[in-house]
């Protein structure tokens, strides 16, 4: 197939677009190479792909609406993976606007690329801060998410309610996939993991919220691409059972899926900064600090409909996917 990644320099997006390569997929990866972090690490990604056959760069931003209407109309995409976003919770707060620009009108560029060019599959990201308020747990994606906490989490349920309108007005079929807690070697420098690894290795204090106290469903990045690639292989179907007395937020009467995507197996805080003090053979400073505005305290992921309909699980321990990340930020950096 030919597949258009956006984001395809990012820590996600290159992972997928390795998978589509190594199985025989020809990949046009889009990224506009932002400075929200350092672009030098975007390049690096970008650089192990280019040398791949089948893979083409497109230097190109979302928010672009003719360039990336000619991009769709010249490539002729068989199925889009859309990874591109304004990521981060506390930047959401200081910078609203970036998510706008990026999260909605960028979606919305995309959208329009597959309704107008025969796409034959959407698979877009979203993200467990969807659920927000709900502290019913694990988190389900036939539950309610109506309350999110963060405006980043508030343009990435926007992004499932116009992937819906897509898939209902124009027969798009669109699956959306809710990340949860992200982490691996390449990973972005504005996460925990690679704030705590400098910093420990620095001899720095680290800033430990919620007293270290809140779990997460840290997800391998392995793991998130294999879920994505396995969900773009299976296009999105009418729910036959749906009721619209009684509406199912997960599925509907057009070709609309969402699901999780989670380790099913939520971790403390305070032991996923053990674990890397083990392998980084340092302790850390830690400055314990209160839960911060946007955060909530825990995820967990039910992932029961991505193993019966998609037929994966993730199931990478926090003890292997630390310690690769740390061989690889000990070789990247030369630590």
């Amino acid at each position: 197939m030919k597949v258009l990644v956006t984001g395809a320099a990012g820590f996600i997006g290159s992972t997928v677009s390795h998978k589509l390569l190594a199985r025989g997929d020809q990949v046009v990866g889009l990224d506009n190479l932002n400075a929200y972090y350092d672009p030098t690490l975007k390049e690096a990604r970008l650089a192990r792909l280019t040398v791949q056959p089948g893979f083409e760069f497109a230097r190109l931003d979302l928010v672009d609406a003719a360039g990336m209407a000619m991009l769709f109309k010249r490539e002729k995409f068989d199925r889009v993976v859309h990874l591109a976003a304004q990521a981060g919770v506390r930047y959401s707060l200081e910078a609203p606007q970036a998510y706008i620009d990026s999260n909605i009108t960028g979606t919305l560029n995309v959208l329009e690329g597959c309704r107008y060019n025969a796409v034959q599959h959407l698979v877009y990201a979203s993200t467990s801060s969807v659920y927000g308020a709900n502290t019913n747990m694990p988190f389900s994606v036939h539950q309610a998410a109506t309350h999110p906490l963060s405006f980043y989490a508030a343009t990435k349920r926007a992004n499932e309610l116009m992937a819906h309108n897509y898939a209902h007005l124009f027969r798009l079929p669109v699956t959306g996939l809710r990340f949860f807690t992200v982490y691996g070697p390449w990973g972005r420098p504005d996460m925990a993991l690679f704030l705590f690894t400098k910093n420990i290795l620095a001899g720095l204090p680290i800033d430990v919220f919620n007293h270290g106290h809140h779990r997460r469903d840290f997800t391998y990045v392995e793991d998130i691409a294999e879920g994505v690639v396995r969900a773009l292989d299976r296009p999105a179907q009418p729910n036959p059972a749906w009721d619209s007395n009684n509406p199912d937020p997960a599925t509907s009467n057009a070709p609309y899926r969402v699901y999780n995507i989670g380790n099913n197996a939520p971790v403390e805080l305070s032991h996923y900064i053990s674990t890397l003090e083990d392998c980084l053979g340092r302790k850390a400073i830690k400055n314990l600090l209160p839960l911060q505005a946007g955060d909530v305290p825990d995820t967990y992921a039910d992932v029961s409909d991505l193993v019966t309909d998609v037929g994966y699980k993730p199931a990478t321990t926090v003890e292997f996917g630390v310690r690769a990340f740390v061989d690889w930020y000990r070789e990247y950096y030369k630590v």
